[in-house]
């Protein structure tokens, strides 16, 4: 008996120490958290050497992780960018591309989105016991068949849980105070919509019940008159606001049309109640700023702290709700168990702008901006990771890296295994991050517009030097004003783009700008380079599968699509109040 006794507890001591130390192996994997800012320029923070702005707390992550000053966005447009960033794959892998002009999801009446065979960062950490939450800005789709479905809902791509805008500003969310009266005045027709349709529908029940006596004639001229106001207020400014600019909280609307200028600090709220209520850990936040998207929609205590306006007033704010987050991390003890990452999805937006007020971005030295395949400025974007005590404070690293590589990176600080049954184009970061090794995995990348392959760059394993071929770049209008201002976005394809045969050839670290074209006469390995840049092209292609294209035309404004928080087409709600977070999972 006793020597069974004896063995008994040796084997729940053996099955102690296991677990403590499975948990002890638990504890090493970090809680992550994303921070990606809507349409800022690298140009923008102090720590990307802007001297007038002041960014105290991004400048604060630079300081205390590594900084990369090569960190490339896979698009410069929001949604292929972003679902590049989500599945650390080309966005021409998953559809999410187009051969028109329209880049992006435009409105909550499309039915595309990321495919649901996709499979994200939030999908593989929740797999490996991490909670995962999506906090702002989502823009990969939401509803397929009908307003309600939610097919491209967050939940579906391993967030548990989401608060935010399931599209990105557009300019009717905070409109321009100059339109008060036009706003006005469409407000009241679509109130004046909705009570003829309580009218008809009303004098219909009336009339079959038999209770009230009305000639059919009315109720179908009614009926004629709703169909005629609906159309003028469906065209209109301010029907946008109605129907794209709401809040969720996972399924549910909470605001519609929403706030714009207090949606970013109920954001930050949400964000930092996610991590106080899963502080014990692991956890996933990724933290999708509205800032800093035109239309601005910022608060008074932010507007005239600037030296740059309201677009500088904007990125201030953003900073300031940055720190807030960061506290947040310090407050709940999670400073130094967390990875923090923070970029933009893409380049600075040059062409916004109102009046002679700059609305967009500055991209720093490097030529072009946002919509802009190839040249540097629409697709060169921050990249600051801070870990304390596991990487170094005050690194900078100038190898190429991608917003693709967050994929596979925390995928492998997770203990979880990228996909093998597709191609993933990011790199794991963190033996570059950490030091292990001087050089980037990412010998090649390729720069896309839309379908099209604007530009490559090169940065051969034996070499410094970083080439950059261009075989497509944009046509500015007007000429040489380095941006698009006549077509707001610069295209893709057609007319308004120059094809380069042979290609623009750059070495971008002796000329980041791009300002001045190599040539056989002034650069003996020219032939080489175009030569192997080419052959790179041809296998990436071949790579590359066939898949039904998400951002077609035919997929654009479906009205039945439209959430709607109450019965259509009284969709009108406000749960949000003055109310700060919830306490939802």
């Amino acid at each position: 008996m006793k020597l069974r006794s004896l063995l008994t507890s040796l084997s729940w001591m053996c099955l102690f120490l296991n677990t403590c130390q499975s948990r002890e192996a638990n504890d090493d994997r970090p809680n992550v958290v994303l921070i990606m800012v809507d349409d800022l320029g690298i140009g923008d923070l102090g720590c990307y050497g802007n001297g007038t702005m002041r960014t105290p707390h991004v400048d604060r992550l630079a300081r205390e992780g590594v900084r990369l000053t090569q960190n490339i966005a896979a698009a410069s447009m929001c949604t292929p960018s972003r679902s590049a960033f989500l599945t650390g794959r080309y966005p021409v892998r998953s559809g999410m591309v187009s051969d028109t002009e329209v880049r992006v999801i435009t409105t909550l009446g499309d039915c595309s989105g990321l495919p649901l065979n996709e499979i994200t960062f939030a999908a593989l950490l929740k797999k490996q016991g991490y909670t995962t939450g999506l906090v702002g800005k989502w823009h990969q789709g939401l509803n397929c068949q009908s307003r309600s479905d939610h097919c491209h809902h967050p939940h579906n791509y391993g967030f548990d849980y989401f608060y935010g805008m399931p599209l990105t500003l557009i300019e009717p969310c905070w409109p321009d105070p100059s339109r008060d009266t036009e706003l006005a005045i469409e407000s009241k027709i679509w109130l004046c919509v909705q009570l003829v349709a309580i009218a008809v529908l009303t004098f219909t029940i009336g009339k079959l019940s038999r209770w009230v006596s009305v000639p059919w004639s009315l109720i179908l001229s009614m009926v004629l008159f709703i169909f005629l106001l609906s159309y003028f207020w469906f065209s209109s400014y301010t029907s946008p606001l109605y129907w794209n600019c709401l809040l969720m909280r996972d399924h549910e609307i909470t605001e519609q049309p929403m706030k714009a200028e207090r949606a970013g600090s109920i954001m930050v709220k949400e964000a930092v109640s996610f991590l106080e209520r899963n502080r014990k850990g692991p956890f996933l936040l990724f933290f999708s700023f509205l800032h800093v998207h035109t239309p601005l929609p910022t608060t008074t205590e932010f507007i005239g702290t600037s030296k740059h306006g309201l677009y500088g007033d904007h990125v201030q704010e953003m900073d300031s709700m940055l720190g807030k987050i960061l506290d947040a991390l310090d407050d709940f003890g999670l400073r130094d168990h967390t990875l923090v990452y923070f970029t933009s999805d893409h380049g600075g937006h040059l062409e916004a702008r109102l009046g002679h007020a700059q609305l967009g971005g500055w991209n720093g030295i490097y030529k072009g901006g946002k919509g802009m395949g190839g040249w540097e400025g629409g697709i060169r974007v921050p990249g600051l990771v801070r870990w304390p005590g596991k990487l170094p404070a005050g690194k900078v690293i100038e190898e190429p890296t991608s917003l693709m590589d967050i994929l596979p990176t925390v995928a492998a600080l997770a203990g979880a295994t990228v996909p093998q049954d597709r191609v993933i184009d990011g790199r794991d970061l963190m033996p570059l991050l950490r030091g292990d090794t001087q050089r980037s995995e990412h010998e090649f990348l390729f720069h896309y517009c839309g379908v099209y392959l604007h530009a490559v760059r090169w940065h051969p394993k034996d070499s410094e030097a970083v080439w950059k071929a261009h075989y497509m770049t944009p046509v500015f209008q007007p000429p040489g004003a380095l941006a698009c201002y006549e077509t707001i976005f610069c295209q893709c394809s057609g007319k308004l783009v120059t094809s380069h045969n042979p290609p623009l050839l750059f070495d971008l670290s002796r000329d980041p700008s791009e300002s001045t074209p190599l040539t056989r006469d002034t650069e003996p390995l020219y032939d080489l380079v175009i030569r192997t840049v080419a052959a790179a092209v041809k296998r990436h292609k071949e790579s590359i599968k066939p898949v039904l294209r998400q951002l077609s035309g035919s997929n654009e404004g479906n009205v039945w699509l439209k959430p709607c928080c109450g019965v259509f087409p009284f969709c009108l709600c406000d749960k949000e109040g003055n109310s700060s977070a919830a306490s939802s999972s």
